[in-house]
């Protein structure tokens, strides 16, 4: 009697065990594709021309301007943003509309922030010719200010030429600084 007891209960408990493992099956599927879905893209975008303007009285003014072959928007993660995995084209724009413009392999904007934070390859070029050379770059829109705490290379068209640690200017770089510098450099006596 009680192994007969015994057998009747292990089959109830191994009809329970394999009906809850496969019974679970398709729903740890659902569950692994949620994951998927929250670390993809909510939205992409080809051709890109994004537009940042400031107004005044009743004409807007271009302050910045980035192009871009593809965006990826992940606005739908806590802390937004959006990338762009094949480059960017940033132009600056002054109060004359003089423009700098800023090259980049790969860029991330970051909406809270207003930071955009340019990687591989950047190249800033002047109105004047000169060419800042880094391997990132910031560019901070609602101060209108880039930096860099990587090595810098300047190249000018007109005065110095040198290498530098870190990079800090206005967007319209009339006042930039290059600390723990070194290279060549024209002085005035």
């Amino acid at each position: 009697m009680k192994k007969s007891c015994l057998y009747f209960n292990t089959c109830i408990v191994t009809t329970f065990v394999v009906t809850m493992l496969f019974s679970c099956k398709n729903n740890f599927k659902e569950v692994q594709q949620i994951g998927v879905l929250q670390n993809q893209p909510i939205g992409v975008a080809k051709n890109i021309n994004l537009k940042y303007t400031e107004a005044e009285d009743s004409i807007g003014r271009l302050i910045a301007n980035l192009k871009s072959p593809k965006m990826l928007d992940y606005s739908n993660r806590e802390f937004a943003f959006q990338e762009f995995p094949e480059g960017v084209v940033l132009s600056l724009f002054d109060e004359k509309g003089q423009k700098n413009v800023v090259l980049a392999d790969y860029a991330i904007v970051y909406g809270e922030t207003d930071l955009i934070d340019m990687q591989g390859n950047v190249i800033l070029i002047t109105p004047q010719k000169d060419s800042l050379f880094a391997e990132q770059m910031y560019y901070d829109q609602k101060q209108e200010w880039l930096f860099s705490n990587l090595p810098v290379s300047l190249k000018s068209a007109t005065s110095n030429s040198g290498h530098g640690d870190i990079f800090d200017s206005d967007t319209k770089f009339k006042n930039y600084t290059i600390l723990e510098g070194r290279g060549d450099m024209i002085v005035k006596d």
